[in-house]
């Protein structure tokens, strides 16, 4: 059984016992999380799809910690115009684990 969600701006195809990294999200590490922004719910050949999302459908992931991405360069260079520019990002994220998909 698998499920496409939304969360942060993106799309995540997600089964249970999946680890991935989401978007930064407002849960304590050790606590649940529900995603109730389901798309698809897929198991074997029985599928369902929202219209845009499916109706009392979740998904329920562990928080497992919160931490920062490498680190990004950004690099602004314009040759003979004496002209650079440097900087560094690193994004926040957060763990997850999925529990379990329910369609409710």
């Amino acid at each position: 059984m698998h499920a496409v969600i939304k969360t942060g701006g993106k799309q995540y195809r997600v089964s249970p016992g999946d680890k991935l990294n989401v978007e930064t999200l407002l849960s304590d590490a050790g606590s649940d999380f529900h995603f109730n922004e389901v798309l698809m719910i897929s198991d074997g050949n029985d599928i369902s799809v929202g219209a845009p999302m499916l109706e009392g459908a979740s998904v329920i992931a562990k928080v497992i910690e919160h931490g920062r991405g490498e680190k990004i360069r950004i690099v602004k260079f314009k040759r003979r115009k004496h002209y650079r520019r440097q900087m560094g990002h690193r994004q926040n994220y957060t763990r997850v684990e999925i529990v379990s998909v329910e369609r409710g």
